[in-house]
């Protein structure tokens, strides 16, 4: 008699931890597949320390294969779910496709990035979900920080050293935090001419920043954030973005070169086209994360609505935290069905937040009791540290060094402006030349970004959470709290709620984006004959260039048709093909 098969689709922290939990109950009585886009698992509460080169981009990944040994990984992401047929359609990253049959699956696939209707935002902004984001943005600080001191222009060199981030939920603050102590380090060794100082500013809608956590953490991170110097206004966002600056809704112009977009997440659109009952596009479930009507299909993280027993009428929000222990839950609950324990509903306790300021300095909650200063940031990295999965030694090492010796501010170039759109559907993913064909959102109900990290607007009037990689990041965005399942998601920091952004600059390529040089040899155009190290494009990775461009990025714009071109950044060596896997991500929720 063959085992009953298992498929988890997603592996952030709501898949993990379901993959983890049914491989010690049931052993060898099943068989588990996990699918998922990356072989790893993504820590995102830690990311803004590898974008500020505390940490290197290993130390926040597990790797799946590593820690799941009774587990069977298939790279790919999924494409669709057939219900009647018990199957779920992926594609792999090499633009193979397969099905996995299945007894019993638990959809863990997390949430993707929410954009809004704001002109260039989808154009010049970057958002902060995934590994190739957090490098881009450490190597653009970098580089920006570099041509700033070798400007003659004055305006120019005020323009480079100014960075805007968007969203004051625990993304977009621990952004700041790290970003202006790291660029605020370059300059005390390299001084700018004119005495002109890196500038930070940091917008949201909501009234305060982290609207979503008590006033304590609040006021803490406030004032450390203006004490280290960032400029934080409340009630202010972006209102136009162009190639050299930025629009303010209070009428204020700010020449920047640099746009970090962290205003929140939504449910990842997979999960629109199962044609179930859903709750602001979150699949519904019972308090036993089984879909209703479904048998043997579970569903957890951010991509879920699950019922809040202890708030009647509520549903549990879109954290780190929830998908960690959902996962937990929904893995007793398939063993039950497989008649290995006993199920049980999803109850849950918050036993508090932690919020990482750089330094030494934190802001942080635990059982209620408010903290501040060294011992906060003790109990931060404490938690962390017991949070983590894995690498714990190797974090705290890294930590250790960082205490007693400089960063090194040197600009890798591994990932460049149009390998990471602010619109796509798996920010865990670099685009790269030569890869495979986007899925077809329009099959699958996908929109504008899919993906891992949580991050909710702070006061978006929707009030809807958001979370990181995957699940989880809006009450604690990267599974900040000690909470002890795991990082949160932020809540959509306080933007507008609204679709993502269908019309930006028409389809002609921007000539002159941040850095001033025209956009030349952009994604889709001939391919670019020099590539850098001098070598022609002739004899790249992949197949030949794709003749055919992805659909449905900004603006029904081809991605060759986006002339996105940052200082120091290179063309893609010829036209690229949209790569979009979906996965969960752990930190803030379920990725």
């Amino acid at each position: 008699m063959s085992r009953p098969r298992i498929v988890i689709v997603g592996a952030g922290f709501a898949g993990y931890r379901t993959a983890r939990t049914l491989s010690r109950l049931v052993r060898d009585k099943a068989d588990i597949t996990l699918l998922n886009p990356t072989d790893y698992f993504l820590y995102l509460p830690l990311l803004p320390q590898v974008a500020a080169g505390v940490l290197e981009p290993r130390r926040v990944t597990v790797s799946l294969s590593g820690t799941l040994p009774r587990a069977r990984l298939v790279l790919g992401e999924a494409d669709g779910v057939d219900l009647e047929g018990h199957t779920v359609r992926y594609t792999g990253p090499e633009g193979d496709r397969g099905t996995l049959p299945y007894d019993r699956l638990v959809l863990a696939v997390g949430s993707v990035n929410k954009l809004l209707p704001i002109p260039g935002v989808a154009e010049h902004a970057h958002g902060f979900r995934g590994l190739p984001e957090a490098l881009y943005l450490r190597d653009h600080v970098t580089r920006q920080m570099e041509l700033a001191a070798a400007a003659d222009d004055p305006a120019s060199c005020a323009a480079r050293c100014t960075f805007v981030v968007v969203g004051a939920g625990y993304t977009g603050t621990e952004v700041a935090a790290h970003g202006k102590m790291y660029t605020d380090a370059q300059v005390r060794k390299h001084p700018l001419r004119r005495g002109i100082r890196p500038r930070w500013l940091l917008l949201d809608i909501a009234p305060r920043v982290l609207p979503e956590l008590d006033e304590h953490l609040s006021r803490t991170a406030d004032r450390v954030l203006r004490q280290r110097g960032v400029e934080v206004r409340m009630g202010t966002s972006v209102k136009e973005a162009t190639s050299d600056g930025v629009l303010l809704t209070d009428g204020e112009c700010v020449d920047t070169r640099t746009l970090v977009w962290c205003v929140g997440v939504r449910p990842d659109p997979l999960v629109e086209s199962l044609g179930r009952p859903l709750e602001r596009g979150r699949l519904i479930v019972d308090p036993y994360l089984q879909v209703p009507g479904q048998q043997g299909v579970f569903a957890c993280g951010d991509a879920a609505a699950v019922p809040d027993l202890n708030n009647p009428g509520k549903f549990t929000p879109m954290t780190a935290q929830h998908a960690w222990r959902h996962g937990s839950t929904a893995a007793r609950n398939v063993a039950a069905s497989l008649g290995i324990g006993e199920r049980r509903p999803y109850r849950h306790r918050d036993l508090g937040f932690v919020v990482d300021l750089g330094g030494t300095k934190a802001a942080a909650n635990p059982l209620g009791l408010p903290l501040s200063g060294l011992l906060a940031g003790a109990v931060t990295r404490g938690y962390h540290l017991a949070a983590m999965p894995g690498n714990r030694v190797r974090v705290a090492a890294d930590w250790l060094l960082d205490s007693v010796l400089p960063r090194q501010a040197v600009q890798l170039g591994l990932v460049r402006s149009w390998s990471v759109p602010l619109d796509t559907a798996s920010p865990e993913l670099a685009r790269v030349p030569g890869g495979p064909e986007p899925r077809d959102k329009a099959a699958t109900g996908s929109g504008p970004g899919a993906a891992t990290r949580a991050d909710t607007a702070s006061g978006d009037p929707a009030q809807e959470p958001a979370s990181g990689p995957g699940d989880g990041e809006a009450a604690n965005p990267r599974g900040r709290g000690p909470e002890g399942s795991g990082p949160r998601s932020e809540s959509a920091g306080s933007q507008p709620d609204a679709e993502p952004a269908r019309s930006g600059p028409g389809p002609e390529a921007a000539k002159n984006q941040p850095g001033g040089e025209p956009a030349r040899n952009q994604p889709g155009g001939e391919p670019a004959r020099n590539q850098p190290g001098g070598e022609p494009a002739k004899n790249q990775p992949g197949p030949e260039p794709a003749k055919k461009q992805p659909r449905n990025l900004p603006g029904n714009q081809a991605v060759g048709e986006v002339a996105e071109r940052r200082a120091g950044d290179h063309p893609a060596p010829g036209p690229v093909r949209r790569s979009d896997p979906r996965s969960g991500s752990p930190a803030e929720g379920d990725s």
